[in-house]
C-alpha cells in the first residue's frame, strides 16, 4: 500500500517535472531569436537620434531630387560607412548640429549601399562631407572627424547665412551627372543648354543702325555748308 502511493507520487512529480522541463526548453529556444533581433536593431547606429530635417539617401535619383528641390536651403551631404568607426563617433554630434539648425537639411549617404554612386562622385575617404546652396551648388567638401569637428562648426557657420540665388537651383556638377549615368546609377535624359540663335528679324533689329535723318534736315544742311562757303569766300 505504502509502496503504491510512493509510486503514484513520484509518478505525479516526474509528470510536473516534464512540464517544467519542457517549458523550460521553449523559452530557452526563444531567447536566441529575441536577442537577435535586439542586435540588429542596435548595429544601425546611424538611425539613432535622427530629427526631422535628416534624411537618408535611397538612390541617385533620390539625391539628384533632394538637392534640386531644396532651392536656396543650405544641405549637407553626409557620406558614411556602417563599418567606419569615425562616423559612428561623429554621428550623436551630427544629430545635434540639426536639432540646432532645423533650417538646414542633412541628407545621409550609406557608403555600403551605394558605392558606385560614391565612386562616381570621388568619394574615397569617410566620413565625408558636402554643403550645397542654389545656384551657387557645392560651397565646400572636406573630411572631419571628432578630433576634427572644428572644420565642421566653422563651414555650418560661414554658410549658414541666408542667401538668395540668382538663377536655378544647382545641384550636383554636370561631370558628376554624366559619370552617374555611365555607371548605371542615374537614367539621365536632360538636354544640355542650347546656345540661343537669334530670328532673322531679331537679328535684324539687334544690328546697331545709325538714326536717318529726315530728308528737309539733310538738306538744310547743305544749304547752310555752302552759304558758310560763300560768306568765307567773300571775306
Amino acid at each position: 500500500m505504502s509502496s503504491s502511493r510512493n509510486s503514484g507520487f513520484h509518478g505525479s512529480r516526474l509528470t510536473i517535472g516534464a512540464r517544467k522541463v519542457s517549458a523550460v526548453k521553449g523559452d530557452f529556444n526563444s531567447t536566441p531569436v529575441q536577442m537577435s533581433l535586439c542586435v540588429g536593431k542596435a548595429s544601425k547606429w546611424w538611425e539613432k537620434e535622427l530629427q526631422p530635417n535628416m534624411k537618408e539617401i535611397e538612390s541617385a535619383q533620390d539625391l539628384v531630387d533632394s538637392l534640386l528641390n531644396a532651392g536656396d536651403k543650405l544641405v549637407m551631404l553626409d557620406f558614411f560607412s556602417p563599418g567606419c568607426g569615425g562616423c559612428k563617433a561623429l554621428h550623436p554630434k551630427i544629430c545635434q548640429f540639426a536639432k540646432l539648425n532645423p533650417d538646414v537639411l542633412f541628407l545621409q549617404v550609406n557608403y555600403e549601399k551605394h558605392k558606385s554612386m560614391c565612386y562616381s562622385l570621388n568619394i574615397h575617404v569617410l566620413p565625408f562631407f558636402r554643403f550645397y546652396r542654389g545656384a551657387h551648388g557645392r560651397l565646400c567638401s572636406f573630411s572631419c572627424t571628432n578630433a576634427t569637428i572644428k572644420k565642421f562648426k566653422d563651414a555650418l557657420a560661414k554658410h549658414i547665412t541666408d542667401r538668395c540665388s540668382l538663377g536655378p537651383t544647382k545641384g550636383l556638377e554636370e561631370s558628376e551627372l554624366v559619370a552617374l549615368a555611365a555607371n548605371g546609377d542615374l537614367s539621365l535624359n536632360y538636354p544640355r543648354k542650347p546656345v540661343p540663335i537669334p530670328s532673322p528679324d531679331e537679328a535684324a533689329e539687334e544690328v546697331p543702325v545709325s538714326p536717318k535723318l529726315p530728308v528737309s534736315s539733310t538738306l538744310r544742311l547743305t544749304q547752310d555748308s555752302e552759304e558758310k562757303a560763300l560768306v568765307s569766300a567773300g571775306r
